[in-house]
């Protein structure tokens, strides 16, 4: 009979940020096993339930027996089986008995070819097996292969030294309404179960599998389900807000979730004088320490109220609420040291100790890093045509917070503190916003440098680490990638491609090179990270949902620049979708093949030596539309530049139609050779449209 199946492994708290990983593998290897036993069938269900105390799974739709099977099994090939009389030899009696069919017919057994081989086989039905062992098997994999370092070893009361990642004091394993007699860990399954620690009495018995969730709730204040607490919890803070924004990333409401398995929302305050502290590492705190939730109004200005997530509901929260805005003080308040002792001394006096931080040992310090970061700057902003001046004062402080308490306290502050700091200093704005903005873009979707200070500093900054790591020949290898090389180059190359600068990456990274060159460690990296740049490109451009075809078009050029990247692959694709790209792009395959080919040294196409109709009209035309399409080209215009080639989508055709381009007459051939050699030139401006030939 097919009914739901429950399994539950009641435990103490459950390491929290591991929380779903665990409860994932638990249940994903039991469904697993259990499909291959053939216990479930096409409208199997999984429902996977985790709170800090339990790792349980809900299968619906699972067979009490399996199926009966039929088996074959090969038994001995023909020739070892039989004699030179066809009767049975010693290894074939030997090897009936090992199946425990000493006693079969052998004219029952099958003869098959397999290979080159006649061959016995042993044809049965196997019976199916009852839910029970195989369930036992399931369970037991699933606790074993469970995606921790290190498993924890505790005693049972009988004494058993037993292993899991918390002691283990329940175990549920159900199949409907009747209890499955399977065993872990010291333990015999039940129907029994526990709910909330405090809000919830005694045991708490389940009916039936398919009434394990709403039981729970009912009955032992738990939400067992892990995404129907978190939104349950996102919809309470949101609430309880009251028209403020609530900062809670997915990371903090993830680990709240897994804390707690009957939440509850309550309000909390801090002292106002705690606000002229930076925000950003009151937040911080509030987060990383507390698992606490911050408010802000509609600007994104922090509030002295807080929100916070309990396990304990109760009609008098005064002392959670007290106890909590007592625990968040001494945190708050060691921020506003911190913030004052740093603003004591200065960004630029802080310079000297970077020549104490090693960055790399073949590489230098941290000093001697950011003195070919500032070179670097300088290159680039005399590329982008702003104030050197500006952009290397900034490049000598960027860096400069890292020594400081606050980022010492908080490292995920780095750059912000800096901001503050250099405003604190009387740097100028632009200055100050580069500390932060040169981290820029800090993950994928993060916001780029707004100003032209930032956007130098942080191309240089990235290009430099680029240039240095991969020169000593810690490139990224496989999954590994520690120096966070990977983000490095798209945080570039969103810069370039987004901000339309029009900057030579070979020349920039040249630079970089040549300030790292005498440096004794260094190889030149420029080929190798030129590709790589060109891999994360391509990787970038599909996530933007361009085709293969469309970004194959407009690489294969080995663009140096990205300021109009955009617009010649939006060109691409407009073009693409015309009814003349099909036979185009062919043709212009066809071109460059026959150019290969060819070891002419054409020169220019001569009108006189054109013989055929067919070539004298697409010369013709291609005279006329060439200042048309040189015209849109240098205006930028990449869309309009291929739809006006795409009006010689007749005369091409008709060419390849009537002229045979390889003549015997040598005038004629390299004649034509050059008439293509100027056509693929005219129609390849914007991109190579032969990618786009299937």
């Amino acid at each position: 009979m097919n009914q739901t199946l429950l399994v539950e492994l009641l435990t103490e708290e459950l390491p929290p940020k591991a929380l779903t990983k665990l409860a994932d593998s638990f249940a994903g290897t039991i469904e697993k096993s259990l499909r291959q036993d053939d216990f479930l069938t096409d409208a199997s269900k999984k429902t996977v339930y985790a709170t800090p105390r339990r790792l349980a799974v809900t299968i619906t739709d699972v067979r009490d027996i399996s199926p009966d099977k039929p088996i074959r099994r090969k038994v001995l090939p023909v020739s070892v089986a039989l004699d030179a009389e066809g009767k049975p030899t010693a290894p074939l009696k030997k090897k009936l008995a090992a199946m425990d069919i000493a006693d079969i017919d052998i004219a029952t057994l099958e003869v098959a070819r397999d290979g080159k081989n006649d061959c016995f086989f042993y044809n049965y039905t196997a019976s199916g097996i009852p839910l029970a062992s195989s369930l036992q098997k399931a369970v037991e994999k699933a606790a074993h292969d469970l995606p921790v370092p290190k498993m924890m070893t505790y005693q049972r009361p009988d004494g058993e030294t037993v292993e899991f990642v918390r002691p283990v004091h329940e175990i549920v394993a159900m199949h409907g309404e009747n209890v499955i007699p399977i065993a872990l860990l010291g333990l015999s399954a039940g129907r029994s179960t526990h709910g909330h620690r405090f809000l919830s009495q005694g045991e708490i018995g389940i009916l039936a599998a398919d009434y394990y969730a709403v039981t729970l709730e009912t009955r032992g204040k738990v939400i067992p389900g892990f995404q129907a607490r978190k939104d349950r919890i996102r919809a309470m803070l949101n609430e309880k807000a009251k028209g403020d924004r609530v900062l809670m990333p997915e990371s903090l409401l993830d680990e709240v979730t897994a804390l707690v398995e009957w939440p509850i929302v309550y309000e909390c305050h801090f002292e106002e004088s705690f606000l002229e502290v930076p925000q950003e590492c009151l937040i911080l705190t509030m987060q990383t320490n507390q698992k606490y939730f911050a408010l802000t109004d509609a600007e994104g200005r922090l509030r002295s109220r807080f929100l916070i997530v309990s396990n304990m509901e109760t009609n008098t929260p005064q002392r959670i609420i007290s106890g909590n805005e007592r625990v968040i003080r001494p945190r708050l308040s060691d921020a506003r040291f911190f913030f004052e002792q740093d603003k004591k001394k200065r960004l630029e006096d802080r310079l000297p100790g970077l020549s104490n931080v090693v960055y790399h040992n073949k590489l230098g310090t941290l000093a001697q890093r950011m003195a070919r970061v500032r070179l670097l700057a300088v290159f680039i902003a005399e590329k982008m045509g702003i104030d050197t001046q500006l952009v290397d004062r900034a490049a000598r402080l960027v860096k400069a917070d890292l020594l400081t308490e606050m980022v010492g306290e908080f490292p995920e502050l780095q750059g912000i503190m800096g901001t503050y700091y250099a405003r604190h200093d009387g740097e100028p704005e632009e200055v100050a916003m580069a500390c932060t903005e040169h981290y820029q873009p800090r993950f994928a979707g993060d916001a780029l440098p707004a100003t032209p200070t930032g956007t130098a500093i942080a191309l240089a900054d990235k290009l430099e680490t680029l240039a240095g790591i991969w020169g000593i020949g810690l490139q990224p290898t496989g999954d590994r990638d520690p120096f966070a090389l990977r983000r490095h180059a798209l945080g570039i190359l969103r810069i370039l491609i987004e901000k339309k600068l029009p900057l030579s990456l070979r020349k920039m990274l040249a630079e970089a090179v040549g300030i790292l060159s005498t440096n004794a460690s260094m190889s030149d990296p420029t080929e190798g990270v030129l590709a790589f740049f060109m891999d994360r490109l391509r990787g970038l451009l599909r996530d933007r949902g361009y085709l293969p075809t469309e970004i194959e078009a407009v690489l294969a050029q080995n663009p140096d620049r990205f300021d109009n990247l955009i617009d010649r692959l939006e060109a691409v694709r407009t073009f693409a979708a015309m009814p003349e790209s099909a036979s185009l792009a062919a043709a212009n395959k066809r071109i460059t093949n026959i150019l290969k080919k060819s070891d002419i040294n054409a020169g220019d196409v001569h009108a006189d030596i054109l013989v055929e109709d067919s070539e004298k009209k697409l010369f013709a035309d291609m005279k006329t539309v060439k200042p048309e399409a040189d015209r849109k080209f240098a205006s930028g215009d990449y869309t309009g530049t291929l739809k006006t080639l795409a009006q010689l989508h007749d005369d091409v055709d008709a060419f390849f139609t009537g002229v045979m381009v390889m003549a015997d007459d040598t005038r004629l051939r390299n004649n034509r050779i050059a008439l293509l050699k100027q056509l693929h030139a005219m129609m390849n401006q914007v991109a190579d449209i032969s990618k786009l030939a299937s």
